[in-house]
């Protein structure tokens, strides 16, 4: 064995791992920019964990900060939206009471008409839950000075939540408690809206919890206070009254116009045709109350209307029903007239005069029938 054999072992092991595997002869200069390699990406690996940690926990924070979820800029928003619209509720409060409270005190102040006296009234609830109002018009003119006029009852709050209004007219003949039998305008000379109310109750089975009784004066005040501008009403024919002529048609009228025409009784049809023109007008008057302009002065002419009227309407009551009569009434007002069709004949009394005699249960029946449905 010669010496290079010898030894030829010993350099063999003396080789790198890496060239033992590969192959390739060991180059100095090529394992050094390999072991450069190895260390830069240790020391981006190194680089990356440390800003995950640390700087890209902070860089998130701050876009976090600048950018909030949607959720809480939802919430906020409905916030700002909740609080503006209390904010709205609130100033029409106010403004309603103000300017109610201001047309309250015109009328009671007002000395150009008489101070109404609040009347004793025991108002009943109706069967069916509702707060029916009796409305009494009087005329404290002429021959039948102290007689109701006009007798309606009108509901705001029944189960239909529509304005309802029957209107009754003054030739009924109907029994009056403690009175005896009589023309049913009577019951106001003898006993004032309480016993209008007793008398409903009793001919009609209809309860009123509230009454307001309107003179002719008041009426054309509290018009004129809703309608500075008139109200736009076609007269169903030409007719005078008290020296005013009204054209047949559409036409513009003023309170005291309105009044005349709902007071027409001089001609064929009487009573039936007075009834009839004073629906119209109530219906004319809740279907123009839409207009904007009228809306702002709703409150103060409540307010004029509680002041000029004898009533024991509650504030409460007008607060909470009111809606309903500006909104719902818009569409007009669903009326009735009693006696209905088919249930009365004309007669005579010998101490009444010209009466209307009438069935009581057909009328119930369809009384009752109208306000509940």
């Amino acid at each position: 064995m010669s010496r290079v054999d010898r030894y030829k072992h010993i350099h063999e092991n003396s080789k790198p791992q890496s060239e033992k595997k590969t192959g390739k002869k060991f180059n100095p200069r090529r394992q050094a920019t390999h072991n450069k390699q190895t260390d830069d990406q240790q020391t981006y690996t190194i680089s990356s964990s440390s800003q995950q940690s640390t700087g890209g926990n902070i860089g998130t924070d701050r876009l976090n900060k600048q950018k909030p979820p949607k959720k809480k800029r939802k919430k906020a928003r409905w916030k700002r939206i909740l609080f503006a619209l209390v904010a709205l509720i609130a100033l029409v409060i106010a403004y309603s009471s103000v300017m109610f409270a201001k047309g309250k005190s015109a009328a009671e102040n007002d000395t150009s008409l008489p101070k109404e006296q609040v009347e004793t009234f025991h108002g009943v609830k109706s069967q069916n839950g509702a707060n029916n109002i009796l409305i009494v018009g009087s005329d404290t003119r002429g021959e039948d000075a102290g007689r109701a006029d006009t007798i309606m009852v009108l509901q705001l709050d029944g189960p239909t939540k529509r304005p309802k209004l029957i209107s009754f007219m003054r030739d009924t003949f109907v029994t009056i408690p403690g009175v005896g039998d009589n023309k049913i305008n009577a019951a106001y000379a003898y006993g004032g809206a309480e016993l209008v109310r007793k008398t409903l109750a009793d001919n009609f089975d209809i309860n009123c919890k509230y009454y307001a009784k309107v003179d002719f004066q008041s009426f054309e005040k509290i018009v004129d206070s809703l309608f500075p501008k008139g109200i736009e009403l076609t007269a169903e024919k030409a007719l005078n009254l008290d020296g005013v002529d009204i054209a047949k048609g559409k036409q513009t009228m003023n309170g005291h116009v309105l009044l005349q025409y709902a007071r027409f009784r001089m001609d064929e049809e009487g009573d039936f045709g007075r009834v009839r023109r004073q629906q119209q007008v109530m219906s004319a008057v809740m279907s123009q109350l839409k207009n904007p302009l009228t809306l702002l002065r709703a409150p103060e002419s409540a307010g004029k209307m509680l002041g000029y009227m004898s009533t024991n309407l509650p504030t409460s009551f007008m607060i909470s029903n009111g809606p309903s009569l500006l909104f719902k009434g818009k569409k007009g007002i669903d009326r009735l007239t009693v006696p209905v069709k088919d249930s009365w004949n004309f007669g005579e009394s010998y101490y009444a005069g010209s009466i209307l005699e009438i069935d009581l249960a057909k009328n119930k029946t369809a009384i009752r029938n109208f306000l509940n449905q």
